[in-house]
C-alpha cells in the first residue's frame, strides 16, 4: 500500500462513505464536487418541473370536470400509495446500481410513460375519458401516476449523492438547497399547470410535459460523477430486498424512531392532499389559484435557502419535530375564516417549514448510514412515510364529500360552525384542517417526551463528532 492510499481511505471514510474501495473524493477537489452536484441538482429540478407541472394538472382538471373531491382524493391517495409500494425497490437499485445510471433510467422510463399518456388523450373521445365510471379515465389517470412515481427514484438516489459529492458539515446546507430546488418547482408547475388547463386544455398540457421530459433525459446524458469509481459493495439483493431495507434501518439505534417522527408531517400532508386544491379552487378561477399557489411555495425557496445558508442546527431532530408542531399550528388556523390572504400566508409559511422537516431526516440518515445500505434506508424511509399520506387521503376525501361538506353547507351545521370558522361555502374542508393541525401538534409534543427522542439525538452527536475528528485526523500529514 503506498502513502496515497491510507490518506485516501481516510479521506473517504471521514466522509461518512463508509465505502473508500468504490468512492475516490480525492479525484476531484470539494469545489469541483459541488459544482456536479449543481448540475445534478438543476437537472433534478426541471425533472420535478415535468412531473409537478403535469401531476398538478391533471389534478386540476379533472376537479373542475366533474367537480369531485373524491377523485381528487384518489388520484392523490393512489399517487403516495404507489410510492410507498415501489420505495423499496427505488432504495434497492440505488444501493446495487451506480446512481447516475439509476437516475438515467429513472427519467427515461418517465418519458415512456408520458408518451403513452399523451397516445390514450388522442385517441380517446372526451366524454368517454371524463366518464368516472369507465376505465378510460383511470387508466390515463394511472399511466401518468405511474410515470410520475417512477420520476421518485431520482430523489433517492439524489440523497446518496449528496453523501458522495458533498463534505460532511456541509450536507445540511446542500439538503436546504435540493428543499429550495423543489419549492422552485412548485412555483413553476403551480403557475404553469393552472394556465394550461385554463388557457390551452389538457391536451397541449401533455404536449409541454413530453418537451420538459425530454429536455431533462438529455441533459442528464451530459453528466459525470468520477467520485463513483465502481459501485459500493452492498448485501442488497433482488429487486425488492424487504429484509435487508429493515436489517439497514434497525442496524442504527433509534433510527425507526427518526421516520417515525417524519411520518407526522405525512399525515397531515395527505389532508392537505385530498382537500387543499377543493378549497382553493373554491376560492380562486383555475388560472388565479395556480398563480395563488406558486406565491405560497415561494416559501419552499426561503426555507431552502436559511437551511442552505445557517444549516440544521446541533440537533437536526429537534429542529424537526419545533418545524411540526409549527406546522400543525398552521394548519389548524389558516381556515379559521374564508379569507383569501389567510390561506395564502397560511400556505405560504407551511412552504417554509417543509424543508427543515425533509432535510432534517436526511441530514441524520447521511451521517449515520453508510453508503452501501443509504438507498434502502431513505427508500424504507420514503415508503412508511408515504403510506400515511394515502391513509389519510382515502379516509377524509370520502368522509368529506359524503358528510362533513353536506353537513357544514346546511343550515343547520352551518350555524354551529359559524362562531368557530366563520361562513363560506368551504366550511366543512376547514373543519377537517383544524382537527388534522390539532392532532399534528399534540403528536409532535408527545415526540419530545419519549425516550428515543433524546437517544437518536445523542447517536447524532456522537456520530458527528466522530466525524470530525476523523477528518482532522486524516488531514495531518502522513509522516506524522
Amino acid at each position: 500500500m503506498t502513502e496515497h492510499e491510507p490518506a485516501q481511505a481516510g479521506v473517504a471514510e471521514s466522509s461518512g462513505l463508509a465505502a473508500p474501495d468504490a468512492i475516490d473524493t480525492t479525484l476531484r477537489s470539494p469545489a469541483q464536487r459541488s459544482s456536479t452536484f449543481a448540475g445534478v441538482l438543476v437537472n433534478t429540478a426541471l425533472a420535478n418541473i415535468t412531473t409537478s407541472y403535469l401531476w398538478f394538472a391533471l389534478t386540476f382538471w379533472v376537479y373542475l370536470e366533474t367537480r369531485n373531491v373524491i377523485a381528487t382524493g384518489v388520484i392523490g391517495g393512489a399517487y403516495m400509495l404507489l410510492i410507498a409500494l415501489s420505495s423499496i425497490s427505488f432504495g434497492t437499485f440505488v444501493d446495487r446500481y451506480r446512481k447516475l445510471s439509476v437516475m438515467r433510467f429513472a427519467a427515461g422510463f418517465t418519458l415512456v410513460m408520458f408518451v403513452l399518456a399523451g397516445v390514450m388523450f388522442l385517441l380517446t373521445p372526451a366524454a368517454s375519458m371524463l366518464d368516472l365510471t369507465q376505465p378510460w379515465f383511470w387508466i390515463f389517470a394511472v399511466i401518468i401516476l405511474i410515470g410520475a412515481v417512477v420520476e421518485n427514484m431520482r430523489n433517492v438516489a439524489l440523497s446518496t449523492v449528496v453523501t458522495i459529492l458533498i463534505e460532511p458539515d456541509r450536507r445540511a446546507n446542500a439538503n436546504g438547497l435540493v428543499g429550495m430546488v423543489q419549492g422552485l418547482a412548485f412555483i413553476v408547475t403551480s403557475v404553469l399547470s393552472g394556465l394550461s388547463v385554463g388557457l390551452l386544455g389538457m391536451g397541449w398540457t401533455i404536449v409541454v410535459s413530453l418537451v420538459l421530459t425530454a429536455l431533462a433525459f438529455a441533459h442528464l446524458l451530459t453528466l459525470r460523477m468520477p467520485e463513483e469509481v465502481r459501485v459500493a459493495a452492498t448485501d442488497a439483493h433482488g429487486a425488492f430486498d424487504l429484509r435487508g431495507s429493515i436489517a439497514a434501518v434497525l442496524a442504527i439505534s433509534g433510527l425507526f424512531a427518526l421516520i417515525l417522527f417524519s411520518t407526522f408531517n405525512n399525515f397531515i400532508g395527505g389532508v392537505y392532499m385530498a382537500l387543499m386544491d377543493p378549497y382553493g379552487l373554491e376560492m380562486f378561477p383555475v388560472e388565479l389559484w395556480g398563480t395563488v399557489f406558486a406565491v405560497g411555495a415561494t416559501g419552499f425557496i426561503l426555507g431552502g435557502a436559511v437551511i442552505g445558508k445557517f444549516g440544521l442546527g446541533s440537533n437536526p431532530l429537534r429542529t424537526m419535530l419545533i418545524a411540526v408542531i409549527v406546522m400543525g399550528v398552521l394548519g389548524a388556523v389558516f381556515t379559521v375564516r374564508e379569507w383569501a390572504w389567510l390561506y395564502i400566508v397560511g400556505i405560504w409559511l407551511y412552504m417554509v417549514l417543509i424543508p427543515f422537516v425533509e432535510a432534517a431526516e436526511q441530514t441524520v440518515i447521511q451521517r449515520v448510514v453508510p453508503l452501501p445500505r443509504q438507498g434502502r434506508v431513505f427508500g424504507f424511509a420514503m415508503a412508511f412515510e408515504s403510506a400515511a399520506a394515502p391513509i389519510t387521503a382515502f379516509l377524509i376525501a370520502p368522509i368529506a364529500q359524503v358528510w362533513i361538506i353536506p353537513y357544514a353547507r346546511s343550515t343547520e351545521g352551518a350555524a354551529q360552525l359559524a362562531p368557530l370558522l366563520g361562513e363560506g361555502v368551504s366550511r366543512g374542508i376547514a373543519l377537517v384542517f383544524l382537527v388534522a393541525g390539532t392532532l399534528m401538534i399534540a403528536a409532535a409534543l408527545l415526540a419530545f417526551l419519549t425516550p428515543v427522542y433524546r437517544r437518536v439525538s445523542a447517536s447524532y452527536a456522537q456520530a458527528a463528532a466522530e466525524g470530525r475528528e476523523t477528518a482532522e485526523s486524516s488531514s495531518r500529514p502522513v509522516d506524522e
